[in-house]
């Protein structure tokens, strides 16, 4: 009787540790003796075997717990939120890359919309060209004729004018090349805050602060270079010329006493060469560029300006052909007509408007580089300052000079000021 029981014991022990081994849970085996058949009789205490196999199913359920126990800990973890693997907060990441996405459309935004700016000038300047040089004609060959196509020809090239007249307002108020010159810009700077996000997260670490920071620089881009014509366009023609902002203004400084003024790259003599800098910077290519720009704006309103006068003229002088005074009629006719198109030609064909975007950008790239340079002096503790070797190695790369000639450039600057009392001849910039 005591051998029938140990026998369904290990039957069923068996049994069980199979299954489990099909479910994947846990593996056992059960290594018994070989029982031998034949007349001798099985001889092990049923009570310790018993014991024996309860103790082995204690074992396969801890097992069995533990290993569940842990595969949920893991889903656990791995569903919550959690900071990065290199200590950076995925909120901010996500944050970065939206603004990312952003910025990366409205750099196709600009792109496109100056590409059809672009046509607009072209197409209306050749239009209105087309339009004015037409009735310059029908003036001329008016002024042959007698009777009905008199009549016909001077009131097609009247209209003709009068029509050119209107476009040319229009054409003059908007300055589709200076249209285009912005989105140029815009497009560029867009592109510029792409790359530093991508540096930013690359770095590892991104904080806050750098979200908040990008944030305001797309919102000060798209207003330095609006999208609309309508209500907030740059003023074509300011009473003043100023640089243009694109950036954020730079926070003030408090002044503190001064700790140390070497250190994370930080030098004595590098900052008084950084302060020979931006009195370059200052003294002559930022004002030299305000000059040319205030030059272009000049140009650009006598040329918007006589264009639509002329053709004006060249409308009333056709209109009174046929009169007592039908030659000199004829004759201011064609002639203003075609000074028109020649006004019309300069000032668009030759894009003074764009000129003058370009002048007030590259004003305020120099204005940029001047609030940097004095934000970084201005911080007292060297350590928050940005590093001093790699910061002097930006400024000369963006005036297209090597570091010995960014130094010549200070000591220059220096030695004309202070002992010849008069300001350096050579301007800061290599590039433009």
């Amino acid at each position: 009787m005591a051998s029938l029981q140990s026998s369904s014991v290990i039957g069923s022990a068996a049994y069980s540790s199979s299954y489990c081994s099909r479910r994947g849970t846990t593996r056992a085996t059960i290594n018994m003796p070989k029982l031998r058949t034949g007349g001798l009789s099985l001889r092990l205490p049923a009570r310790d075997l018993v014991q024996e196999v309860l103790d082995m199913g204690a074992g396969l359920s801890a097992a069995t717990t533990s290993h569940v126990e842990k595969k949920y800990e893991s889903n656990t973890n791995r569903n919550s939120p959690s900071l990065g693997s290199n200590g950076s907060d995925p909120m901010v990441i996500a944050k970065l890359h939206t603004i990312m996405e952003a910025v990366a459309d409205r750099v196709e935004m600009h792109q496109n919309i100056g590409e059809q700016r672009d046509n607009w000038n072209s197409l209306l300047l050749t239009s209105i060209n087309a339009i004015t040089l037409t009735a310059a004609t029908m003036a001329g060959i008016a002024a042959t004729s007698a009777g009905g196509p008199l009549l016909a020809l001077k009131t097609s090239s009247t209209l003709m004018y009068l029509a050119a007249t209107g476009m040319l307002v229009v054409m003059n108020q908007i300055q589709p090349s200076q249209l285009v010159e912005e989105q140029r810009n815009a497009a560029r700077l867009f592109k510029q805050l792409h790359g530093r996000i991508q540096t930013t997260l690359s770095s590892g670490n991104p904080t806050s602060s750098d979200v908040e920071d990008a944030m305001k620089k797309v919102l000060v881009l798209d207003k330095a270079y609006p999208l609309p014509l309508i209500g907030v366009m740059l003023e074509k023609f300011p009473e003043t010329v100023e640089p243009a902002v694109w950036w954020p203004q730079h926070r003030q400084r408090q002044e503190k006493p001064i700790k140390r003024r070497d250190g994370n790259g930080w030098s004595v003599e590098l900052e008084e060469e950084m302060r020979e800098v931006v009195g370059v910077l200052k003294r002559k290519d930022t004002e030299d560029y305000l000059r040319l720009g205030k030059i272009a704006l000049k140009v650009n309103k006598i040329l918007s300006i006589s264009g639509p006068l002329l053709t004006g003229i060249a409308a009333c002088g056709t209109a009174f052909m046929g009169s007592s005074h039908g030659s000199w009629s004829a004759i201011v006719g064609v002639v203003a007509g075609a000074m028109a198109s020649i006004v019309n030609t300069m000032e668009h064909g030759g894009q003074v408007g764009m000129v003058f975007e370009m002048y007030r950008s590259n004003a305020g790239f120099f204005r940029l580089m001047e609030e940097t340079i004095e934000s970084n002096l201005n911080e007292r503790d060297v350590d928050r300052r940005e590093s001093g070797e790699l910061f002097e190695m930006k400024v000369a790369l963006q005036l297209g000079r090597s570091l010995s000639g960014l130094k010549n450039l200070a000591a220059a600057s220096s030695y004309s000021f202070f002992d010849k009392g008069e300001a350096i001849e050579e301007f800061a910039s290599k590039l433009f």
